[in-house]
């Protein structure tokens, strides 16, 4: 099981970015959570097996959200930092 943070830049909050994603989550073997960030960015907590995260990454580039993001920076969770995540949820 790996864990990665995503950060996304772009014009990516008020375009349904956080519902999008949700909506993705549901096709793939991946928990996590979505949330904006005050400065405009919108981070992912993503965990699953390496090849289903690639995966459900490359819907979220292919999907409607695609023109909206500018840049992608994901991080790699060591074992003691990663929380332990169940389901898929956005986050106020």
């Amino acid at each position: 099981m790996t864990t990665y943070e995503i950060t996304y830049e772009g014009k990516v909050q008020g375009v349904g970015f956080r519902a999008t994603v949700l909506g993705l989550a549901r096709g793939f073997d991946v928990a996590g959570e979505v949330k904006n960030l005050p400065d405009g960015r919108v981070h992912l907590i993503l965990q699953g097996e390496e090849e289903e995260i690639e995966e459900f990454l490359k819907a979220i580039r292919e999907s409607s959200l695609s023109g909206h993001i500018f840049s992608e920076q994901k991080t790699e969770m060591t074992r003691e930092t990663s929380p332990r995540l169940r389901g898929f949820k956005i986050v106020k």
